[in-house]
């Protein structure tokens, strides 16, 4: 399904003790397949109780770069609304350093 040269990486965050996502998970996860050669991202999926957040997420993600946070923060802050829009970013940024502790070695 996906080519030999991508990777696959978890970002994790938590989210309000309240929000559903917490109940169900115990934290937020995000999991991106990233082309290595280019570093796009290719397939993304969300921790969610609503099949259309993990959708709409992936289309955030999906085509972007691993290594332009600013410009996906970006996104995120005008696109997303959903009541775990940090705990999305904090996942995005963990997400990004392990990809970039991945590529170093």
């Amino acid at each position: 399904m996906y080519r030999q040269n991508t990777v696959y990486i978890i970002g994790d965050s938590k989210t309000s003790l309240n929000n559903p996502i917490m109940h169900k998970y115990n934290g937020f996860f995000v999991g991106l397949v990233i082309d290595r050669e280019t570093d796009e991202i290719v397939d993304a999926e969300c921790s969610s109780t609503i099949n259309l957040t993990s959708l709409f997420i992936k289309s955030i993600f999906v085509g972007k770069s691993i290594l332009e946070v600013d410009k996906v923060m970006e996104e995120i802050e005008s696109r997303y609304f959903g009541s775990s829009q940090k705990a999305l970013m904090v996942a995005f940024k963990n997400a990004h350093i392990k990809y970039t502790q991945i590529m170093i070695k």
